[in-house]
């Protein structure tokens, strides 16, 4: 699949033109200079022909942090099969801008000078003093009024025709062999949902290092790194194989307390939570050389509100304030809705035990689609009931007639009862820890649901 980069000065409508290709907003867009700091991808489908479009930080030496911007833009384009390079049109030509277009160029690759912000006829005349650029492909358009745009898609276009795959016989027999293998004898595939993806969400307040462990995690520098609180603004996502699976990794933008959140960080709160929503375990990031903070538990309270399996991670080890048991019983005490969430300590910035992650990733999402066979989940709730009978309700016997997971990610399972409302939430969470005790499900909620018989599947009890 072909890549196209997107490069330019800050502020330019890089992410814009971005959005624009994408039908709907993925990268944030903002009149600040400097918005988009780490590398945005998406797959784009440009009437059926799909491409990876890069949306990159704006090139900038001002300062450090934008200097590593820049390093980032610029491996993009080397590694980019199509690049596009954005200048502002209500500006007159900048040599800045002049001299790294010469420097893409001469990487051989298709290039387009795109001159955004002509916004009629009249400001056209501006964009002929770009001209000595000598770019071979030259598009003024306006993408916020969406002025000639499908110009420069359909030169996107005509880049895109792949050359026609042919499988030596060899390749043609495995891959038969491989599609065959995903079907049983009837032709349905074996497994209905696909549990081979995981969508790893990276939280935390700014600067306890998230986009330190993702480069770890990673083994490159994804992701931008800065003393500079708030670096990251977009969610960033890179994905990796682990074994079987793809790991998505996605580092959200640091959370701050409500009063300090200001301009574009607003924004992107909420998408970090539509990015919670897709993912399927948390990596909640604490800074082991700090105190824990109010904020570190309304932040760990997000992976409870969307029900993800969660790993603790306690980063800059190497300058932890206390010892591991002192910092843990703190961590347990503070987050008791946590706790069946596994810890473990790292140095992001050494890289010291950050590989122990990837593996106890694997384990917490099997705990997490785990489905409990439905005669051994019976044999445990009944020898729970045994030991604790249920207390009665209203003067009448409350029983359990039996129970059935009916969901994973996580897995739920519903209490089918006699008078449901009769279970309190303090027996639901013995019985929780009753089956805890006899399946392994470190990582994952566990969320149990008090129903009749017959009445649909709508959660109003979790553990």
């Amino acid at each position: 699949m072909k890549k196209i980069a997107i490069l330019g000065q800050p502020n330019v409508g890089k992410s814009s033109l971005f959005n624009r290709f994408a039908k709907r907003r993925i990268a944030i867009t903002s009149d600040m200079a400097g918005t988009t700091r780490d590398v945005k991808k998406e797959l784009i489908d440009f009437d059926g022909k799909e491409a990876e479009i890069v949306d990159t930080g704006g090139i900038d030496e001002s300062t450090e942090l934008f200097r590593s911007v820049k390093n980032k833009a610029i491996e993009a384009a080397e590694i980019a099969d199509i690049i596009i390079y954005m200048v502002n049109g209500k500006s007159l030509p900048d040599g800045r801008d002049k001299q790294l277009f010469y420097k893409l160029q001469s990487l051989g690759k298709p290039i387009a000078l795109v001159i955004n912000k002509i916004d009629n006829d009249k400001e056209e005349e501006r964009a002929w003093e770009f001209s000595e650029f000598g770019a071979q492909n030259q598009f003024a358009i306006s993408v916020s009024h969406n002025r000639r745009v499908g110009q420069l898609i359909e030169w996107i276009k005509s880049h895109l025709d792949e050359p026609e795959l042919v499988l030596e016989l060899d390749d043609e027999d495995d891959a038969l062999e491989n599609l065959i293998s995903r079907f049983d004898e009837s032709g349905t595939l074996k497994e209905e949902e696909n549990l081979n993806e995981i969508g790893v969400a990276i939280i935390g307040r700014t600067n306890v290092g998230k986009s330190s462990l993702l480069n770890a995690l990673l083994g490159s520098e994804r992701a931008v790194v800065s003393d500079v609180a708030g670096t990251t603004i977009d969610p960033v996502d890179e994905k990796i194989i682990v074994k079987d699976k793809t790991v998505t990794f996605i580092d959200t933008a640091g959370l701050r307390r409500r009063g300090k959140i200001q301009g574009i960080e607003r924004y992107a709160l909420g998408r970090t939570r539509q990015m919670l929503e897709k993912a399927d375990i948390a990596l909640l990031v604490l800074d082991a050389s700090a105190p824990l903070s109010e904020l570190d538990e309304k932040i760990a309270g997000l992976v409870d509100e969307y029900k993800l399996g969660c790993i603790i991670v306690l980063n800059k080890w190497d300058e932890a304030l206390g010892t591991y048991d002192e910092i843990v019983e703190e961590l347990r005490y503070r987050f008791k809705f946590l706790s069946w969430a596994p810890v473990i300590t790292v140095s992001a910035k050494s890289k010291k035990r950050v590989h122990k992650i990837t593996d106890m990733l694997l384990k917490v999402y099997e705990n997490y689609t785990r489905h409990i066979p439905t005669r051994e989940l019976n044999d445990v709730i009944k020898n729970a009931t045994i030991k604790h009978h249920i207390p009665s309700f209203k003067g009448k016997a409350v029983n359990i007639l039996f129970a059935s997971q009916y969901e994973i990610k996580p897995p739920k399972i519903a209490l089918i009862s006699n008078r449901p409302k009769g279970i309190h939430f303090s027996y639901i969470r013995y019985l929780s820890n009753q089956i805890r005790e006899n399946f392994d499900l470190e990582g994952t909620p566990l969320i149990l649901i008090p129903k009749k018989r017959g009445e649909r599947e709508e959660d109003n009890s979790e553990d």
